[in-house]
């Protein structure tokens, strides 16, 4: 039987490239995906075994797109592709239960063994990334606190990314009312006050690409 995977980066060709090499190794690529709600969506309907998801995909990054599909579709395991190998990158990734940790520059070559060890119930982390981070995450310490509910993620890279509180109202099936309230209290927590700031913690977040 073909292990099921979805694809999803908002880059088609890079997507065609990843499918391309999955196909190639039997892997049967059920859907693919340009941003992180679409991701969502295709993995509660499908139920693929593994998920790829791009961490820097519109309207929601990966990484929260991984916390609604472990909600959503519970037995689909996640691998993160991305640009970032700092540690609080990693640590937020592990937190959010993604099990597999690949840096885009490597993905040709750690992608295949990322999905054989997240099979198998493992963690697999690009070669590179430090091993104390894991421990850390082990440990439970050095965890930073997450100031932010996921909601209040989800309004703050639409707001990053240029939307209204319309446009992230209608996102996000929300009033008007309470999609700015939820900006207003983004900006109390996060002591910011001009959406330019706002804009620059989401990209050293990694909530959306600079």
């Amino acid at each position: 039987m073909m292990q099921t995977v979805m694809l999803a980066d908002d880059h088609p060709m890079f997507r065609q490239g990843l499918k391309a090499l999955l196909e190639r190794e039997g892997y049967e690529i059920v859907a693919e995906a340009a941003d992180g709600h679409q991701a969502v969506r295709h993995a509660r309907q499908l139920n693929p075994r593994v998920a790829v998801l791009d961490l820097g995909m519109p309207l929601l990054n990966g990484i929260d797109a991984a916390r609604e599909i472990h909600k959503q579709a519970p037995d689909t395991e996640v691998v993160l592709l991305t640009m970032y190998e700092e540690d609080a990158y990693v640590l937020e990734a592990l937190r959010a239960g993604i099990r597999g940790y690949v840096l885009k520059a490597q993905a040709a070559a750690d992608l295949l063994g990322a999905i054989r060890e997240v099979l198998r119930g493992a963690v697999y982390l690009s070669p590179g990334i430090s091993k104390a981070v894991v421990d850390a995450y082990v440990n439970k310490s050095e965890l930073p606190a997450e100031p932010l509910t996921g909601r209040e993620r989800q309004v703050l890279q639409l707001v990053a990314e240029g939307k209204t509180t319309k446009e992230v109202a209608e996102v996000l099936g929300l009033s008007v009312k309470t999609a700015d309230s939820h900006r207003t209290r983004i900006m109390q927590k996060l002591e910011i006050h001009e959406t330019a700031s706002l804009v620059r913690y989401a990209i050293r977040r990694g909530f959306i690409k600079a």
